[in-house]
Parts: structure tokens; C-alpha cells; sequence
């Protein structure tokens, strides 16, 4: 049904949904103005978790920055730090005098956490997904995989959500003994857990039904819009920043890039709220194959602890204290699509600006569009499918 067809003079409600509503996964309020049981507007308000990241990141040294940036995603924080570190990296290679070599063992860690930060934050967003549609059981299931990622995790670095891990020349600490074994057992069982998942939830009539042709998106208006990540490629667009622009160790791993091709059937669309579900389910079965590889890639540890020669972590100390003048702008694909930083240096030890680029902030644009003439019920399937974490849009 489209706004036209409405019926001109009748009597609309204008409702909020937030700032406090479940579905909205984060302090923020919609306010969605209905005709019966349609929707003729919907509104993002923006604004309830703001906390001037990117200001703070203009009186404080550059590696102290670091812990912000695990604010800013906090559900991917691994990724969120790794997006800022390279720029900062990107800045120091301007100089050759200043350029910093990350370790092959540190670039493999990074991979490593990226990726393991990369299935933790899609379950969250697959299972949360299906919970708001009305199925709580995969939920559970969904969040009892992502402990295990989270105990790994613990063990590397000593925290669970915020992690502080990914340095600017490396990483923070190299793995624990016996970590890439855990990791493989996990990857081993959590395939199969992956399974029962889909069995569960994925090819189940009732929840394809409740998001087969809701609210599709086309390549020409995800583009249009600024969506990126799972967003952009649920729309069929075929483009991955870990495979178009590489960075670090992804140029040696030809990453595969799962893109929407209609999955619900016939009674789906491209780019409709099925198709954006899938996509991340299959970008978690790619993220455990990019662990495996680059387990393979590891080279042993360094015989000397913190050897900037073959360890996991370079001395930037230096360069940090008197970096060079100039600006970058350095992007990463973290799960909610692209993430990226411009960073400006007048050659001091604080940077001089910092700005950050999420995803989240252009899929909560589209959403005016997209939900216009959905019935009320369908609201939370969109939201949950375009998987917005409000840090993203808060900064």
C-alpha cells in the first residue's frame, strides 16, 4: 500500500517507539506517525547517547584514544579499534622516517579478533532479529555461542565487551598458550551449532514469511543512501573493503562476499529484510573459513617477548611523540559496513581533528523511506534487519 492510496482525511496516530523499546536495540526513539495499522512516517530521533567521542579525541595522545574507540562499536569493539589504528598507521607512513611495520604474527592476531568480533556481532544481530520477529529460542542460542567467542576473548586480553586489545603497531598482548587450539574447537563445533541454528530459525516458514518482501532496498537506492556492509550487499551490490581496498592481512585471503539474491523465493525481493538476514549468516560462515586460514598463516612467537622483528606488537613510542603533519582518511569493514576515520595531525602528540565514519547512521536514514506504507507490526522487522547499533549514530 502506498501513502496515496491512505485514506486523505482520515485520523492518524503518531506513536513512539523509544527511546526505551527492546526492538530499537539502543537509547533510540522513532516516532512513526500510522494510519491504522499502516505506516505513513517514521522518524528517527537522534541524540539520547551522545558523549563527544571524536572531541575527546582532540585533547588526548593519540594511542590513549584507543579505549574510545571500543565506545563507539561496542558491540564489534575489536573492529572499532583496528579501523583507528590503522589510520593512525596511515599517518605515520606519510613519513617514511615515521612508517610503522606491523609483524606478520601481529597482523594474523588482528585478523584473528576482527573476525572472531565478527560472528559474536552478527549472532547478536541474526538472533536479535528473530527474537523481535516473535522467535525467542534462536536468541539464546545465538547469544550462548557468542559467550564462547567472549571467553576467548577474556583470556586474550581480560575483557568481555570493551576490549582495548588492537594497538596502533600491533596488538596489545600475543595469545594466550594453547589459544589457536581453542580456537579451532570452537570454529569445529560452532559449524555445527550453525546448523541446528538454521534448522531452527532460517528455514522456518513463519520467519521467512515475516520478512519476505518487507521493506527492499535496490542496489541503485542502497548506493543512493550510503548504506554499506551486510545493508549494501543484501542489495546484491558485490563490494567488500576487506577484498576491494585491502588492508593488513586480507589481500592474502581472497575474502568470498555473499550478496542478496532474492533468498526468500518467490515471495521475496532483492534487498528486502530476508535477503539482509542471510547475508550475515553466510558473512559468519566466511569469517570462520578467514580464521582458519590465518591460523595457518601464524608464524610462531617471537623467542624474545615484544620483539619488533617478529613478535606481535612494533615500538611506536617514537614516532607518536612527533608524528608527521598531514590528514588521512583510512576505512575498514567492520560488521555494520564500513567504518573509517579522518585523522588530521599538525605534528603534536594529540591529534589536531578526529572524525569517524559508521554505517549505522545511513541505515537509520533510510528508514523514512523504507517504512513507509509497512504495516506497524513490521517495524521491528526492519529495524532488526538493518542491524543499527546506536553508538554508531551517538558519537
Amino acid at each position: 500500500m502506498t501513502i496515496e492510496a491512505m485514506t486523505p482525511n482520515g485520523e492518524r496516530m503518531t506513536l513512539n517507539m523509544g527511546p526505551h523499546h527492546p526492538a530499537t536495540h539502543g537509547v533510540l526513539r522513532i516516532v512513526v506517525e500510522s494510519d491504522g495499522e499502516v505506516v505513513a512516517t517514521c522518524t528517527p530521533d537522534h541524540g539520547y547517547l551522545h558523549r563527544s567521542i571524536e572531541k575527546i579525541g582532540e585533547c588526548i595522545d593519540w594511542p590513549l584514544f584507543v579505549p574510545y574507540t571500543d565506545r563507539v562499536d561496542y558491540v564489534c569493539a575489536m573492529n572499532a579499534n583496528l579501523a583507528y589504528c590503522l589510520a593512525v598507521e596511515q599517518l605515520l607512513a606519510t613519513d617514511a622516517a615515521s612508517a610503522v611495520k606491523v609483524p606478520l604474527r601481529g597482523e594474523c592476531i588482528r585478523v584473528l579478533v576482527a573476525e572472531l568480533n565478527r560472528i559474536s556481532s552478527h549472532l547478536v544481530a541474526v538472533g536479535a532479529m528473530a527474537m523481535d520477529v516473535g522467535a525467542y529460542t534462536p536468541f539464546l542460542h545465538a547469544i550462548a555461542q557468542r559467550e564462547l567467542v567472549n571467553d576467548i576473548f577474556e583470556k586474550l586480553c581480560g575483557q568481555r565487551l570493551t576490549y582495548n586489545y588492537v594497538t596502533i603497531g600491533g596488538v596489545a598482548f600475543d595469545l594466550y598458550a594453547q589459544a589457536s587450539e581453542e580456537i579451532t574447537r570452537f570454529l569445529d563445533q560452532f559449524e555445527r551449532e550453525m546448523v541446528r541454528f538454521n534448522k531452527l530459525i532460517t528455514t522456518s516458514t513463519i520467519f521467512r514469511d515475516r520478512c519476505a518482501s518487507v521493506a527492499p532496498v535496490s542496489a541503485a537506492e542502497a548506493i543512493a543512501w550510503g548504506l554499506v556492509g551486510p545493508n549494501l550487499r543484501g542489495s546484491g551490490v558485490d563490494w567488500d573493503l576487506r577484498r576491494d581496498e585491502s588492508y593488513g592481512l586480507y589481500g592474502q585471503l581472497a575474502v568470498r562476499v555473499p550478496v542478496g539474491q532474492c533468498f526468500a523465493g518467490r515471495h521475496g525481493k532483492v534487498g528486502d529484510c530476508f535477503d539482509r538476514y542471510v547475508v550475515r549468516l553466510l558473512e559468519i560462515q566466511e569469517s570462520v573459513r578467514l580464521c582458519r586460514e590465518t591460523l595457518k598463516l601464524l608464524p610462531p612467537p617471537a623467542v624474545k617477548a615484544n620483539d619488533p622483528t617478529g613478535g606481535y606488537q612494533a615500538d611506536v613510542s617514537r614516532q607518536l611523540k612527533k608524528p608527521p603533519k598531514g590528514e588521512v582518511h583510512c576505512r575498514t569493514e567492520a560488521p555494520r559496513g564500513e567504518m573509517g576515520y579522518f585523522l588530521v595531525s599538525d605534528g603534536t602528540k594529540v591529534p589536531y581533528r578526529v572524525r569517524c565514519r559508521t554505517g549505522s547512521f545511513s541505515a537509520a536514514g533510510i528508514f523514512h523511506k523504507v517504512m513507509r506504507g509497512i504495516f506497524l507490526a513490521d517495524v521491528v522487522t526492519v529495524i532488526g534487519s538493518f542491524d543499527i547499533v546506536v553508538p554508531e549514530i551517538d558519537r
